[in-house]
């Protein structure tokens, strides 16, 4: 296995800058295995769903995760939280800049002036920190008030706040993810109304989606990289209406790990470092709606590992038809029992 198997030219002008209105407008590529896919849309979705299905979707919620504060000196920094190190959510593990500068203790300051991080140790892995928020409140409170969505840096237009809810799901409940579990973005209420008069259930699992999920793979061999854990939970009956539905349809691929994580440890919750690529023995998922990935990610290898090399094909079609690229961007749908 090379890293350049899962290489691709992807044109600046296929990445969605911006949500499309409404939600389920979005374009849906649907897999049919060896003949060429339909061109549909998100709202068509309850069409390709039958009884005995069930559909399952992550509802971790994003939260306002990047804070632009000041150091004592006036000089610019940034703090990116990444997940909670306790139930208070008080202490975070993040991501800083310029990390190298900063120091344990140090305290960092809104634009007024209010003091809202203490920078604590660096964490084992090196690359991360272990920081509080020290400004008076509830810390969710804080965030809302002082921090931006973390919109992926491929992402240039900035969201303006008032539709910080279109970084968001309609189903989100769980605060904590630092990205959005993006392929959920394009379900409606009235596309869930539709599933759900099919008798299609609509079943909760909770990935606490971190940004090393999206992180390139850097080493030659793609085997070799290494995935941080994500925290993650799933009910006893979810799983138990999984193994006895007709077909589990995972929207995106947090719910996918979250799925299978549970399925091939037996532990309902708890942290995964499931890192998914061929071979793979699937346990639970027969089909999965996920947006379209950036090459060289481990999210590409698990579409390999679903679907085989016609991931390929699909998503030059999608280049050709000038689909909406990543998380902004259009969907597929894709059947790994397809041939």
């Amino acid at each position: 296995m090379r890293l350049a198997d899962f290489d691709y030219h992807l044109p600046d002008e296929r990445i969605a800058q911006t949500p499309i209105e409404p939600r389920d407008a979005a374009r849906l590529l649907v897999d049919r295995g060896s003949a060429d896919p339909d061109h549909l849309h998100v709202r068509d979705l309850d069409q390709l769903l039958a009884p005995g299905d069930v559909l399952v979707v992550n509802d971790s919620k994003v939260i306002p995760a990047r804070l632009r504060v000041q150091r004592s000196s006036g000089g610019a920094a940034e703090v990116l939280l990444l997940e909670p190190l306790e139930d208070g959510r008080r202490h975070w593990e993040a991501l800083l800049r310029p990390g190298s500068k900063l120091k344990p203790g140090e305290q960092l300051f809104t634009s007024d002036g209010v003091a809202l991080v203490q920078v604590g140790e660096r964490r084992p892995a090196g690359d991360t920190f272990e920081v509080s928020i020290v400004g008076e409140g509830d810390p969710l409170d804080l965030l809302a008030r002082f921090g931006e969505m973390p919109l992926p840096p491929y992402i240039t237009t900035p969201l303006p706040a008032e539709r910080n809810d279109r970084y968001q799901t309609v189903y989100a409940s769980q605060p904590g993810s630092a990205a959005a579990p993006t392929a959920g973005l394009h379900l409606t209420p009235e596309v869930l109304a539709r599933i759900d008069a099919l008798g299609v259930p609509l079943l909760r699992v909770e990935l606490v989606v971190g940004l090393d999920t999206f992180q390139p793979v850097s080493t030659d061999d793609p085997r070799d990289h290494r995935i941080h854990t994500e925290r993650y939970g799933v009910p006893a009956d979810v799983l138990a209406q999984c193994r006895d539905a007709r077909r589990v349809v995972a929207v995106g691929t947090t719910s996918v790990r979250a799925l299978e994580s549970a399925a091939g440890t037996g532990r309902l919750e708890g942290r995964t470092d499931l890192y998914i690529h061929r071979p793979y023995d699937w346990q639970v998922v027969d089909l999965m709606m996920t947006n379209f990935h950036l090459p060289r990610t481990t999210l590409l290898l698990m579409i390999d590992a679903f679907v085989g090399e016609r991931w390929r094909r699909l998503y030059a079609e999608a280049i050709d038809r000038e689909y909406r690229f990543l998380s902004f961007g259009d969907a597929m749908l894709l059947d790994r029992h397809a041939s």
